[in-house]
This record gives structure tokens, C-alpha cells and sequence, in this order.
């Protein structure tokens, strides 16, 4: 059974990219990580693909002059590599409609929260976390879905959930979230999808 080819997005430290680095072969079984792009070239993100022997290279958006022209060098990027999944790991950077149709049902994207609480436009990083302990919540986690048109807004594949206590701040909650929900759901996710993906493969053969 050949792998489905996996292209991640990243835009920082890439601790969500370490953990699909970790579970290939173990938990993501049916895909494996071809390619690694990032908007910003100092994202440390790079350096772990690199230590693990992954193409990997920045786009960065400022070397474009329109959302446009960066999609698509991003897009020409993943069509030369043959990317069969993107997942965006920590990626900031919302894409366009237009992105989203040339790679339908092939995008997954993690959040830390448990959609549909505290996502959508202007929700991520220590912000999803900081309105969390505003509101109040007893209870958060992680949510894997597919990246539609709308932020956040695709099917949900996964979710996990995981306590908030007294004594949070945004930056314990948003290491227990990584720890505890993003980095356990969002390999079993792509393993899912990649199941998926390789069924469909066999069945246009």
C-alpha cells in the first residue's frame, strides 16, 4: 500500500509538525511527510524538518505583492512536490477560497479549542487561550477539521478535551492543550484522512 503524500504548512516553532514527525510510522502509518512550507523563513519549524531529512522551504509572504501571487507560488510548490494532503500546523495565515477548491477535502487544520467555541477570524495562538479563561470554561481542548472557505469552519474530524484549572494563565492552558489534545489528535487525524484519501485512490484506479 503506497503512503499518501503529506505537504504541512507551518509558520513558527512547529511543535505540532515535531509531533507528525514522531508518530510516522506509528500512528500515521498510510501518509508521509514530503514537503514542508513556511510564510517565515526564521520559523524554527524549518529546522526540525530539516534534522529529520524533509524538503522543506520558505515562502515568504513578503516577497509577494498580492495574497494572490503568494498562493500561488504556495500552490505551485505543492502541486510540483505531488502533495496529496496539506495540513496546516501552526500555519497563520487564512487562505483563500480559491486555495481551498484547488486542494478540496485535502486540508485538515488543528485549533486549540473545541469548535465551535472561540474560533473563527481573529481566534488563534494565546488569544483562543486568553478568551477561554475569560469566558470562564471549565473545560477546552483541540478540534482537527477540514479547512473550508469559511475560518474554522470545515467538517470536524477530531476533538479532545482537556481541564482548565484555577490557576491558568493563556500560556500554561496553551501548553497543556498542546501537550494533552493537538499533538495526540492531529496524527490519528491525518492517519484518518490519509485512510480515506488511499480508499479513494483505489477506487479511481
Amino acid at each position: 500500500m503506497k503512503e499518501i503524500k503529506i505537504a504541512v504548512l507551518v509558520s513558527g516553532g512547529g511543535t505540532n509538525l515535531q509531533a507528525l514527525i514522531n508518530a510516522q510510522g506509528k500512528v500515521l502509518k498510510s501518509g508521509r511527510i514530503g514537503l514542508v512550507l513556511s510564510d517565515n523563513p526564521s520559523a524554527y519549524a524549518l529546522t526540525r524538518a530539516k534534522e529529520a531529512g524533509i524538503p522543506c522551504e520558505a515562502v515568504n509572504r513578503k516577497d509577494y505583492s498580492s495574497k494572490e501571487e503568494f498562493e500561488g507560488a504556495l500552490i505551485g510548490r505543492l502541486t510540483n512536490c505531488g502533495a496529496e494532503l496539506i495540513i496546516l500546523a501552526g500555519f497563520m495565515r487564512v487562505l483563500s477560497e480559491k486555495f481551498v477548491k484547488a486542494f478540496e477535502g485535502r486540508i485538515i487544520n488543528v485549533h486549540p479549542s473545541l469548535i465551535p467555541s472561540f474560533c473563527g477570524n481573529g481566534f488563534y495562538g494565546l488569544k483562543v487561550h486568553e478568551a477561554a479563561l475569560s469566558y470562564g470554561v471549565k473545560i477546552t481542548g483541540a478540534t482537527v477539521h477540514y479547512v473550508n472557505e469559511v475560518t474554522d469552519g470545515g467538517k470536524i474530524i477530531l476533538q479532545k478535551a482537556v481541564p482548565v484549572r484555577e490557576s491558568d494563565t493563556p500560556e500554561t492552558l496553551q501548553k497543556r492543550v498542546m501537550e494533552k489534545a493537538e499533538w495526540i489528535i492531529l496524527p490519528r487525524a491525518a492517519e484518518l484522512v490519509c485512510r480515506k484519501l488511499l480508499k479513494t485512490r483505489e477506487v479511481l484506479k
